[in-house]
């Protein structure tokens, strides 16, 4: 099969490379997979280093107005396209941000119809889904609008809309749309604790927090990324449609989360955590949008029974395992040879700002 990834490089298109790879060499089946992969910025190369040998890559900016043009030659003769482009940065240009998750989907949307592509897979998020009562779970018919006070919501809610309007014009691929939880690998452990942490915040910190200010009523759905990519290799397999929640069985918790980190659990009002975090945000002191806060307090837990019935999906990490995992790639400077997960320094954050500008407003070459 010829299956073209569109952020091949990322958190998720990593575990995909590799989960198709191990499936064309018969480690978990037999197949003959011809992968292509497009991102902004593609692991140096070639020759490219593991994970990303065996890979056609083809840099290329999905926000850019010329994105159609050039997906669609690339898209020609594909069995399946597979939509994982998205961006966390610059977190304060919005306007860029909407351009790569929704105007992104817009060019591979219009592309993969022009190129006659059969089956188009769409990472949709956790995040698309409409407020929910805490700890509250739910199945893939609830509403997708989308928490108003964080763009990456109202993004993913806006692409749940496009592909809607798709789905209901009968022309074009058939969409499968996973809906994911927070993703979490070893691997990724550079990359969230740069877009999670103060820019000074070194790793070994993670080894000196005494006490964790959380809520006690914190829940939100994880998943491993092995698991979201075993998801997409099925859905490839049976050109699945739809949307599919994918999750662990259970949350990540206050408790997990203090647990691991070996800190004892204070339990601080949510409002007043975003509060804090929303004067950070202003005074420029660290990168996470307050927003966020609002939706780790808003998002519903998973039911995820349609994706085991009709994928055959079963998470094999837990919540609590996924966490410990990707919080030992934090300590430890987990990452790999591509821009999107590449090693976090202080230094070379450092470096960053007094040469190009926060992070928060500049996009990397």
């Amino acid at each position: 099969m010829k299956i073209v990834i569109v952020g091949a490089s990322g958190n998720i298109g990593t575990a995909l490379v590799r989960a198709l790879k191990a499936e064309a060499t018969g480690a978990v089946g037999s197949a003959d997979h011809n992968l292509v992969g497009v991102a902004r910025r593609p692991p140096a190369g070639p020759p490219y280093d593991p994970p990303y040998d065996g890979v056609v890559w083809h840099a290329m900016d999905v926000a850019d107005p010329t994105a159609t043009r050039e997906l669609t030659p690339l898209f020609d003769g594909a069995d399946a396209v597979v939509n994982l482009a998205w961006g966390f940065q610059p977190a304060r240009d919005v306007d860029y941000l909407r351009r790569v998750g929704v105007g992104g989907l817009a060019a591979v949307l219009s592309a993969a119809t022009s190129a006659g592509v059969p089956h188009l897979v769409h990472m949709s998020s956790v995040g698309a889904y409409s407020r929910a009562q805490r700890g509250h779970k739910v199945d893939e018919s609830w509403p997708t609008a989308g928490i108003a006070s964080l763009p990456y919501s109202v993004h993913k809610a806006a692409a749940e809309q496009l592909l809607d309007e798709h789905d209901a014009t009968g022309i074009g691929p058939a969409v499968c749309r996973f809906r994911p939880g927070l993703v979490m690998q070893r691997a990724a452990g550079s990359s969230l604790l740069r877009y999670g942490a103060p820019l000074l915040f070194p790793s070994w910190g993670l080894d000196l927090i005494p006490v964790l200010p959380l809520d006690r009523s914190f829940a939100v759905p994880v998943v491993h990324a092995r698991d979201v990519a075993a998801a997409v290799v099925a859905a490839v397999a049976r050109r699945a449609t739809g949307a599919f929640n994918l999750a662990a069985a259970s949350p990540l918790t206050a408790q997990i989360i203090a647990d691991t980190l070996r800190a004892r659990l204070v339990s601080v009002p949510w409002r007043l955590l975003r509060t804090v975090v929303a004067a950070g945000w202003e005074l420029r002191l660290e990168r996470l949008d307050p927003g966020w806060i609002d939706l780790a307090f808003a998002v519903p837990l998973l039911d995820t029974a349609r994706a085991a019935a009709i994928l055959g999906w079963k998470p094999v990490m837990d919540a609590s395992a996924a966490f410990r995992e990707v919080v030992s790639g934090m300590r430890h400077g987990e990452a790999l040879p591509s821009p999107a997960l590449r090693p976090r320094g202080v230094g070379a954050e450092l470096r960053g700002l007094l040469n190009s500008g926060a992070v928060t407003r500049r996009r990397l070459p």
